[in-house]
């Protein structure tokens, strides 16, 4: 079959001729569902977020790493990282704050300075790969 002929083909929607074999399971076989979970938080940067944040409002700090909203929760842990927590916190004054976006601080969910602990190993997994 030619390349134009596959174009062709594929453009008209004919895609029984490319069809997937099935395979052929014995009965007593499960399948296993597999999911892309992590059990640890991945940094979501290297360096903490400055936020202005309210009195008496409630926040939601994305504990896991994966939102897309950070530094704040969206609920993606829920099916990326379902056993890390959001950790929901009410600040006593309005402030500007350093959120941990690195996501090792030890004064959750207030930077500490483990993000320099965090760039360091990174600046070290580079050059240990360039000396390969």
């Amino acid at each position: 079959m030619s390349a134009s002929s596959f174009l062709v083909l594929l453009g008209r929607g004919c895609t029984q001729t490319f069809r997937r074999p099935q395979l052929a399971l014995p009965a007593s076989f499960s399948m296993v569902q597999l999911r892309l979970e992590s059990s640890q938080a991945v940094p979501a940067a290297r360096l903490p977020y400055r936020v202005k944040v309210n009195a008496g409002k409630r926040y939601a700090w994305c504990a896991c790493g994966h939102s897309q909203k950070q530094p704040f929760c969206d609920g993606a842990h829920r099916t990326k990282a379902p056993t890390i927590s959001p950790l929901r916190f009410t600040p006593e004054k309005d402030q500007n704050v350093m959120l941990c976006a690195c996501k090792q601080t030890k004064n959750a969910p207030y930077c500490d300075g483990s993000h320099f602990k965090v760039i360091f190993q990174d600046v070290v997994k580079s050059v240990k790969g360039v000396f390969k």
